[in-house]
């Protein structure tokens, strides 16, 4: 299930979001690029921890 949550993002990551949703086809909105970001965030993270 997913939640709403509320964030404050600096203006220049904004700019890049906006830029980078306007392909439709990466991206269908700024929750679903900042969800993908965070996924790979999180594996990146727990690939780190396993080295």
């Amino acid at each position: 299930m997913k939640k709403p949550i509320s964030a404050t993002i600096d203006d220049e990551l904004i700019k890049w979001i906006e830029k980078e949703i306007q392909d439709k086809k990466k991206y269908r909105n700024k929750s679903h690029l900042i969800e993908i970001a965070l996924e790979l965030l999180k594996n990146d993270e727990l690939k780190r921890k396993k080295e």
